[in-house]
């Protein structure tokens, strides 16, 4: 049943979705031709990727507990961390979109809500060394295995926080003055999710840019991207169906894009 709404949601998206051409906004036109539709091999593609394939393949065994959407209980079970990069693991595709938006905007100060393995954190902040990456995970061993990552990758301005949230993010945005770019990807429910974003939206400023993963999961990421999306704060939405894109910049008019991708 799940993926048959899935199904029809992109059905409905594809319908809806248009590409640049349909944009009349000079800023989210070269946005889009400047990330979205971007298709450049950046120097960064090729050894992320290269360790994720070496992930796929790892039959190493992690004890996970998930903290996520429909775990209202604290699950935990052993998992090969090749089963982890097929289930949680952003895409090539939409990872390198990550690459190109921070590439683009070039933040200072990025957060990210669910580090996994640490793909989607190794392309964020590849995209800016000068950057200061804080990314937060739930389970301690799979953060450790992202942490040999980022060591492997040679990353050295990533910051990572295990634990809850509920917990670690107050504590994290507590030390930051402002937050200009932050991934949402760690709890698909409505309430969580809107949460966050509130507790976030505090340290937004002109300029921010808020992604949410999974807008389309369920009915619950459904309203909570609907209400995000009224939010008085925020002016520009960018539909991708997986991704949600948030912007702030006062100057704009305040405008929701489904765009094709």
């Amino acid at each position: 049943m799940k993926k048959l709404k899935i199904a029809f949601n992109f059905l409905i998206y594809n319908i809806k979705s248009t590409n640049e051409h349909g944009v009349h906004s000079p800023f989210v036109y070269d946005l889009i031709l400047g990330t979205i539709y971007n298709r450049n091999a950046f120097y960064c593609y090729h050894p992320i990727e290269r360790l994720r394939k070496d992930l796929m393949h790892s039959k190493k065994r992690l004890n996970c507990t998930d903290l996520g959407a429909g775990s209202y209980l604290q699950n935990t079970r052993s998992k090969s961390i090749s089963e982890i990069v097929h289930a949680a693991a952003k895409p090539e595709k939409y990872a390198q979109l990550l690459f190109r938006f921070v590439n683009y905007f070039q933040p200072a100060t990025i957060l990210e809500l669910g580090t996994s393995l640490g793909i989607s954190a190794a392309y964020m902040a590849a995209a800016n060394s000068k950057s200061k990456l804080i990314t937060i995970e739930g389970c301690k061993d799979i953060a450790a295995v992202a942490k040999e990552n980022f060591i492997k990758l040679e990353l050295h301005n990533i910051e990572q926080v295990v634990g809850n949230f509920d917990d670690c993010l107050p504590e994290v945005l507590n030390k930051i003055d402002q937050l200009d770019f932050a991934f949402f990807d760690g709890n698909h429910r409505k309430l969580p999710t809107i949460n966050y974003f509130e507790q976030c939206l505090e340290k937004a400023v002109e300029g921010s840019v808020f992604i949410f993963d999974d807008i389309y999961w369920s009915d619950e990421m459904k309203v909570a991207w609907q209400e995000i999306k009224k939010n008085e704060k925020v002016t520009v939405t960018i539909d991708l169906f997986y991704f949600g894109i948030v912007l702030f910049r006062k100057k704009q008019v305040k405008e929701h894009f489904v765009i094709r991708f």
